[in-house]
C-alpha cells in the first residue's frame, strides 16, 4: 500500500521535476540522437517511476502492477479530478 501511495505522489511530481531532472538528461541525449520536446516529460515520468519502484522495493511494499498503476494515476490525477468536477457541476 505504501508503494502505491508513493507512486501516486511520484506521478503527481512528474511535471515539477521535468526541468531540474529531465532537462539535463535530455540535453545529453540530444547530443547523440533526435529527441522530441514531449519526450522530455516521458524521461521525467520514467525517472519518477523508477524512484517509486526503488522505494517500494526497499520498503517491501507494493506489487509492481500497483506501483505502475499508482504512478499513472498520479500523473493524470489532476485531469481526472477536473473531469469529475465538471461532471458534478453539470448535474
Amino acid at each position: 500500500m505504501l508503494g502505491f501511495l508513493f507512486a501516486i505522489v511520484a506521478g503527481l511530481a512528474t511535471p515539477y521535476v521535468e526541468a531540474p531532472l529531465a532537462e539535463p538528461i535530455a540535453r545529453w541525449i540530444k547530443q547523440h540522437m533526435d529527441l522530441e520536446p514531449t519526450e522530455t516529460r516521458m524521461i521525467a515520468f520514467i525517472m519518477m517511476l523508477l524512484l517509486a519502484a526503488l522505494v517500494s522495493a526497499l520498503l517491501n511494499s507494493g506489487a509492481t502492477f500497483f506501483v505502475v498503476f499508482g504512478a499513472g494515476l498520479g500523473y493524470f490525477l489532476i485531469r481526472i479530478v477536473g473531469a469529475i468536477r465538471e461532471i458534478i457541476a453539470d448535474r
